[in-house]
């Protein structure tokens, strides 16, 4: 199997529900970090946590646009489909 067959696949698995669900429990987890933190550290931390809360919620990932992978989740599951 090839390298970017792999990288489709990851980016399909990330689109499905478990990766969704996944990155928007990880940016509520680092928003409320921050809010519990409070101060400069802890702005900095919540806005970090609303980045994958916003990818994941627009069907949307960063790491499969950094390993070479469609952008939308949609695509991605697309080419595993064909």
């Amino acid at each position: 199997m090839s390298n970017q067959s792999n990288r489709i696949k990851f980016a399909a698995w990330m689109a499905g529900p478990i990766g969704r669900i996944a990155r928007i429990a990880i940016g509520a987890v680092l928003v409320i970090v921050g809010v519990t933190m409070g101060g400069t550290s802890g702005v900095i931390v919540g806005l970090i946590g609303l980045v994958p809360v916003g990818l994941g919620m627009s069907n949307r990932c960063l790491i499969s646009k950094a390993i070479g992978a469609p952008w939308k989740g949609e695509d991605a599951i697309d080419l595993v489909g064909s």
